[in-house]
């Protein structure tokens, strides 16, 4: 093999490790148990009143697609506020305005998980990554660096409505966070980026299996929360949670690297009905 040939596949074996990403909206998952006993207490008008107070000021982000209200199955919460926003700053006025509804004097918060919509482009990243290393260019370096950008750019406008989304209306949500391993003997991120993105294509391969069953939404979470990443699921029907999660479990990426947080299972409540699911008195209209 001539010598240039032999450098640049050098070159293409150590390509850079870190794959692109681009990001739209910032995520907030609020779980939040009710104080019952201290509910129980308030007199029927009462209750009433701040069930109504919190629906006026929730329903424009509802219809907005912005905020949602889940009841949540299990020990692990009552509800689940689901928040879209464009930045922090907005989520951040959100939960503040949220806790100055009377309602949140009857709630308190479980857990909560922060991140950011994510789009990973492992497949355009190799491809760059050795047309920039065939065509000579440093990595890092000030026109390698704008290829990338450029790259980004584009998949930023082509994806825009996948970064920027609304809250899926399906009226069950599965979500959970994750990692990848990091320890001494599996290590994801010691393995090449190309096959990183071989094990995420078949990854890949399993979800698109389910297209029309489960809206997925990955989020990520790395230096904001104490996993990496977030998975929202919506179904029509609960059960396929399951079997896209199962079926999921037997290809590389997850048999051998991935770690599961805590799921958490929630039926989607109209926030118009926020005094009947408080009341127990809720029902999820087939």
């Amino acid at each position: 093999m001539p010598a240039g040939k032999t450098a640049v596949k050098a070159a293409q074996e150590k390509l850079p490790a870190l794959p692109l990403t681009i990001e739209g909206s910032s995520v907030l998952h609020q779980m939040m148990r009710v104080r019952w006993a201290a509910w129980r207490k308030l007199s029927t008008a009462q209750k009433q009143e701040i069930a109504k107070q919190a629906a006026a000021a929730l329903g424009p982000m509802e219809q907005a697609g912005e905020s949602a209200l889940y009841s949540m199955l299990g020990h692990k919460g009552d509800l689940m506020f689901l928040h879209f926003r464009d930045t922090f700053d907005a989520l951040n006025a959100t939960e503040l305005r949220l806790q100055n509804l009377e309602l949140f004097d009857y709630l308190e918060p479980a857990t909560s998980y922060l991140s950011v919509i994510e789009l990973g482009l492992y497949d355009s990243t190799v491809k760059l990554y050795k047309s920039l290393v065939e065509r000579g260019v440093e990595p890092h370096s000030a026109e390698w660096n704008q290829e990338t950008e450029g790259l980004m750019r584009r998949q930023e406008q082509a994806m825009a409505s996948r970064l920027r989304p609304k809250i899926p209306e399906a009226p069950y949500i599965n979500f959970y966070p994750m990692d990848r391993k990091r320890g001494e003997d599996k290590n994801w991120y010691r393995l090449p980026i190309e096959e990183r993105q071989r094990q995420m294509e078949e990854h890949g391969l399993v979800g698109r299996r389910y297209a029309g069953k489960v809206q997925q939404i990955i989020t990520g979470s790395i230096g904001f929360d104490d996993w990496e990443w977030g998975v929202d699921l919506f179904a029509q029907d609960p059960v396929i949670f399951k079997r896209l999660i199962y079926e999921m479990r037997f290809d590389e990426v997850s048999a051998v690297y991935a770690l599961f947080g805590p799921f958490y299972i929630g039926i989607r409540c109209p926030v118009a009905q926020v005094g009947e699911l408080l009341s127990r008195e809720f029902a999820q209209k087939a």
